[in-house]
């Protein structure tokens, strides 16, 4: 379990993502480059820094408003993936290191922006935040992207398809895996930790600067990328099933096409809110 100010890293967070990343969550909108690359008056120069980076999502949308990008991730199999997409997109310009945040600043230089997509809280907060501050060069800012990419809004308004029953779906992961969040070889029974604000203050950031970008943009999604959804979770990571694995990926098989026989389903993207701080 992770408790508040300890940390320990656990690396098998996240073990057998990523490859469902790509699959089940739903990629950023290109609006949310534009919104970025116009808070911070971005202009193709300088390097972005992307922490926590996963399997790149966030730093192949964002590498092509700076002149280099580098993507870290304590994950070897993330950055496995990232590399993965990113030689599909000839994207050439970013680098990828396995490193953990708190080994930080390592041999990486300075950066124009450093970002945080859904990575921040399974940190050493603080340790992290000071170590970044100091990697920011003038005029740099810290972008921290709040978003939540594996389901969309909950609602009873009419859509072209049936919402994925995502009530039954967490009764399902719960039934295997138990009624407390898993996370790795622990559980959070409260979540995962508040107070960012306070800790950037404390690291010596000022701001910020609050920035919301897109929501309810319906998308269409199918059986095996709400399957991959449920798969990219720290809570339903692949791994926590152990030998039960085939058969709860054959009950939520079942319970997917029961709700929705056409093996389709609807969802409005949720808003995505970014904060930006200054060093």
């Amino acid at each position: 379990m992770m408790e508040p100010g300890v940390w320990e890293w656990d690396e098998t967070l996240y073990a057998g993502s990523a490859g469902h990343y790509g699959i089940g969550r739903m990629p950023y909108p290109p609006s949310l480059a534009d919104a970025i690359g116009k808070a911070l008056e971005l202009d193709g120069t300088g390097r972005l820094l992307d922490v926590g980076c996963g399997p790149g999502s966030l730093t192949l949308l964002l590498a092509p408003l700076f002149e280099a990008a580098v993507g870290v991730d304590a994950d070897y199999d993330m950055i496995t993936e990232a590399t993965r997409r990113a030689s599909k997109t000839k994207a050439t310009d970013i680098e990828w290191r396995q490193l953990r945040a708190e080994d930080l600043p390592a041999d990486l230089g300075m950066f124009r922006v450093v970002t945080f997509a859904q990575s921040f809280h399974w940190m050493d907060q603080l340790l992290v935040a000071r170590r970044v501050r100091d990697m920011l060069g003038p005029g740099g800012g810290w972008v921290h992207v709040h978003a939540t990419t594996h389901r969309g809004v909950a609602g009873d308004d009419l859509l072209p398809y049936p919402r994925p029953p995502w009530e039954h779906i967490d009764n399902l992961v719960g039934s295997y895996l138990g009624p407390v969040r898993r996370a790795g070889q622990g559980s959070l029974p409260a979540g995962t930790r508040a107070g960012e604000e306070e800790i950037m203050r404390q690291a010596g950031f000022t701001g910020p600067t609050r920035i919301e970008v897109d929501g309810g943009l319906i998308v269409d999604r199918g059986i095996d990328e709400i399957v991959s959804a449920v798969f990219s979770l720290s809570s339903s990571a692949p791994h926590l099933f152990a030998d039960q694995l085939p058969t709860f990926e054959t009950d939520l098989r079942r319970l997917l096409a029961e709700a929705s026989p056409s093996g389709r389903f609807a969802e409005r993207r949720r808003e995505i809110a970014v904060v930006v701080w200054r060093p």
